[in-house]
């Protein structure tokens, strides 16, 4: 399969806005609710500006990322029903910044007629972990080993069926950016993950030869692309830098990644921006393979690089699918782009280093979520692009590294 990947439509049109929606005068834009304030939210509401949508923001706080630029806020609780049915009132369609709203209440919005993009029967593969294990081993998704754990003592059970110890923990809800997950070597190390009081999810400690994502993009009407994959590399269970697309990756591999993407969007009944976490490992006689570590059913951290290195982002492309619109072209700008977060440190003022930034790269794309600065938050990212891997790598390690103030130079 080709790194930019187009499915054709087989679905009758575009779903269309409900008559009297939107704009006054007769202009019936269709107004998207979008149900969490963060940075995904910013940047998402971000690329619907140019189509003229209308967007309408469930945010925890005024303060929250995308609360700052959104015109229609509502301040509240996603966990509380009363308040999404009060939000969704105007909204032609609901979408997310995160997979945290339960799923009963997804399913009562729907039961009033409100249009969910992705519904609650793909998004809980992305709320609960244990569900998502399920699924994909019923359709047959590479996995890593893996079951619900009641106690560290069947923690322990689990780790002899495979050898022993270490093994991976996490809860089966609530977890992101490493929280909610534990590496353990004993069983009493196992101890804490049962603390949160909520189900855990224990699986093999994969040996892997590093972490790919392959994102796609589904609309209701069955059209799909796929995004090149990438390698996306962790710092202390957080991303830290994304290389699009993977260097060195097999291309059989790669298309098999892809096709797996697009199998499992489609099996899940995704509607929107699928990232699926891969591990690429190497069996016994060096031969390549693929598992399944995590599904995020929005606009993803390995997707960043899309805004500036591919003809249509994520972003755009999510906001495209929620509304059944047209999909866009995921084909890259250019040979390589790099992505690097931008992390918070002990210098809060980011905007001085802008100057030294922009003067030594006018090609750098800087994108800041308007957080307040706190050491180890992700604040921003940067992205480069051009023809030599080395120096576009160099161009954005540089540019977040002088921006957190871990440089100076």
């Amino acid at each position: 399969m080709p790194v930019g990947t187009r499915v054709p439509s087989t679905g009758s049109g575009p779903w269309r806005a409900r008559a009297g929606a939107g704009y006054p005068g007769g202009v019936t834009f269709p107004v998207v609710g979008m149900v969490g304030g963060g940075q995904l939210a910013r940047m998402t509401h971000e690329a619907g500006i140019p189509l003229g949508i209308r967007f309408k923001l469930l945010s925890d706080t005024p303060q929250d990322s995308a609360a700052q630029v959104v015109s229609e806020v509502v301040v509240g609780d996603y966990r509380d029903l009363d308040t999404l049915r009060d939000f969704a009132r105007g909204c032609d369609v609901i979408t997310f910044d995160h997979e945290h709203v339960p799923t009963e209440h997804l399913r009562a919005l729907e039961a009033d007629g409100i249009v969910v993009r992705p519904g609650p029967d793909a998004l809980v593969h992305a709320h609960d972990k244990g569900v998502m294990r399920a699924r994909l081993s019923a359709i047959g998704a590479p996995c890593p080993r893996h079951r619900i754990v009641a106690d560290p003592a069947d923690v322990s059970a689990f780790a002899e069926e495979g050898g022993g110890y270490p093994v991976i923990l996490k809860t089966v809800v609530g977890g992101y950016d490493g929280k909610g997950v534990w590496f353990v070597r004993s069983e009493a190390d196992a101890a804490d993950a049962f603390k949160a009081g909520v189900d855990v999810l224990a699986e093999e400690k994969v040996d892997f030869v590093r972490e790919l994502a392959a994102n796609v993009v589904r609309s209701p009407s069955d059209q799909a692309v796929a995004y090149p994959v990438v390698e996306s590399i962790q710092v202390d269970g957080v991303c830290d830098t994304v290389i699009a697309p993977a260097p060195d990756l097999d291309d059989e591999l790669a298309g098999e990644a892809q096709q797996l993407a697009l199998r499992i969007a489609s099996e899940l009944g995704v509607v929107g921006h699928l990232a699926v976490e891969l591990f690429e490992t190497r069996d016994a006689d060096g031969v390549p393979g693929i598992l399944v570590n995590e599904l995020a059913m929005r606009p993803h951290n390995s997707g960043h690089w899309t805004q500036d290195g591919a003809i249509t982002s994520q972003f755009a492309n999510h906001v495209r699918a929620v509304l059944d619109l047209p999909l866009g072209d995921p084909r890259p700008r250019s040979k390589w782009t790099v992505m690097c977060n931008v992390l918070g440190g002990d210098y809060p003022d980011m905007y001085y280093a802008y100057l030294h930034c922009m003067a030594r790269d006018p090609q750098l794309k800087i994108h800041m979520y308007g957080k307040d600065v706190k050491p180890g938050r992700k604040v921003g990212h940067v992205n480069t692009y051009g023809d030599g891997l080395a120096d576009v790598r160099e161009r954005a390690r540089h540019a977040a590294d002088y921006l957190r103030g871990t440089i100076t130079e």
